[in-house]
C-alpha cells in the first residue's frame, strides 16, 4: 500500500502508475493501451479544444473490509457515458470496451485503493474526447478514450456532517434543452461563476434553479437535489438536470425502505416544508444540507437545527455506504467484485 495519509486525502489529484487509453479511427476503436504519462498529445485543431467535444465519468472502486475491491453500479456509467457521447455527436464507448479499461486502470493502480475503514475510496476518470483535427463547426473523425484514477477522501470537507448552499440567480449551469442531461465539460465551465460566488460568500456549494422561470430547484452544484418531507422522498424532475446514478440507487432504497418516492418539478418555496434536504452524486454521496440562503433575497432556510444529519438522509447514507463497501447484502445486483 502507498504511503498516504488516507483518512486525511483530499478530494483531489494523486499521481498513480498508469492510465489506460485507447484510440476511435476509421469507424473502429482500438485495443486498450497503458502509459504512465500524465499528460496527452493533441492535436491544436482537435473539437475538444475547439468546441466542446468532451465528456466523461466519475464512479469508484471500493476496498472491503475483506479486502476485495468493489464497483458500484459500473453499467450504468458506461449507459450514461453512450449517452453523453449521442448528445454531442461523439463515437460511444462500447460497454465492454468501458469495463475492460476500468478494471485495467483499477488493477494496475491497486495499491492506491484506499484500505477499509478509512473513509477513502479510489475515484475513477473515465474521459472520451475528440481528438481529430476540425476548423468548421462540425464533430471529430477520431476520438480517444482514457480511464485515470486517483485516490480521494470526502467531496465536501465536512464529510457526512450538515453544509451550507447558496441559491444564485445570476447564472445557470445548462438551458432547459441544452446539454444539462448530458456529462460534459461545458456544463461545469457554466458552473465555475456560481461556484465561486457560493465559496466567496462562505458556502461549500451553489443550489440553480431553473434557467427558464427561476421558479425551480435544478441541483445543487455538481449533485442531485433531494428534500424528505411526510415520509417522502422528493428530488426534481428537469429537462436540465444530469441524471445522477446516486440518487436513482437512493430512490430504490428509499422505496425499500417504505418512503414514497416523487420526482416532479419542486418550487423553490417548498424548501419551508421540507424536514430534511439534501445533495447527492457519486463524489459526494449524500450531503445532508444545514443551510440554504438564497443570495439574493437573503432568504435563509434552516435544517439540521441540532447540528445532526436528520435520521432518514442517515439511513440512506448508511445503506447505501454498507453496500458500496461489502458490508451490506447487495439485494439489487449493483456491485461487481473485481477478482
Amino acid at each position: 500500500m502507498q504511503n498516504l495519509d488516507w483518512k486525511n486525502l483530499p478530494f483531489g489529484y494523486v499521481k498513480t502508475n498508469y492510465n489506460v487509453r485507447c484510440y476511435y479511427k476509421d469507424g473502429k476503436w482500438s485495443s486498450l493501451e497503458v502509459s504512465d504519462s500524465e499528460y496527452i498529445n493533441i492535436h491544436m485543431a482537435a473539437t475538444a479544444l475547439h468546441y466542446g467535444q468532451e465528456a466523461f465519468e466519475g464512479m469508484k472502486a471500493y476496498r472491503g473490509k475483506d479486502g476485495k475491491i468493489r464497483l458500484f453500479r459500473w453499467d450504468e456509467n458506461a449507459q450514461r457515458l453512450q449517452h453523453s457521447a449521442e448528445g454531442i455527436l461523439m463515437a460511444p464507448v462500447p460497454k465492454e470496451l468501458f469495463y475492460e479499461a476500468v478494471v485495467k486502470a483499477v488493477k494496475l493502480n491497486e495499491e492506491f485503493v484506499p484500505p477499509f475503514g478509512t473513509g477513502a475510496s479510489l475515484y475513477i476518470r473515465p474521459l472520451l474526447f475528440g481528438s481529430g483535427a476540425e476548423v468548421g463547426v462540425r464533430p471529430a473523425k477520431e476520438y480517444m478514450f482514457v480511464v485515470f484514477v486517483t485516490p480521494v477522501g470526502p467531496y465536501f470537507k465536512e464529510g457526512f456532517n450538515p453544509v451550507k448552499i447558496a441559491i444564485v440567480r445570476d447564472s445557470d449551469r445548462a438551458a432547459p434543452l441544452g446539454t444539462g442531461t448530458f456529462k460534459v465539460g461545458g456544463n461545469y465551465a457554466a458552473s465555475l461563476r456560481g461556484v465561486e460566488k457560493a465559496r466567496k460568500a462562505g458556502y461549500s456549494s451553489p443550489m440553480y434553479l431553473d434557467a427558464k422561470e427561476k421558479k425551480y430547484i435544478d441541483e445543487i452544484g455538481a449533485a442531485n437535489f433531494f428534500g424528505i418531507k411526510d415520509n417522502t422522498y422528493i428530488t426534481p424532475k428537469s429537462t436540465s438536470i444530469l441524471g445522477s446514478i446516486t440518487n436513482k440507487s437512493i430512490v430504490q432504497l428509499a422505496e425499500d425502505l417504505g418512503l414514497k418516492v416523487e420526482r416532479r418539478p419542486v418550487p423553490v418555496e417548498e424548501l419551508e416544508t421540507f424536514e430534511e434536504v439534501g445533495a447527492c452524486g457519486t463524489a459526494a454521496i449524500i450531503s445532508p444540507i444545514g443551510e440554504i440562503k438564497d443570495l439574493e433575497t437573503g432568504k435563509v432556510y434552516t435544517f439540521c437545527k441540532d447540528g445532526k444529519p436528520g435520521p432518514i438522509s442517515t439511513k440512506l447514507y448508511e445503506t447505501l455506504v454498507g453496500i458500496q463497501y461489502g458490508e451490506l447484502e447487495d439485494k439489487h445486483g449493483w456491485v461487481t467484485v473485481i477478482e
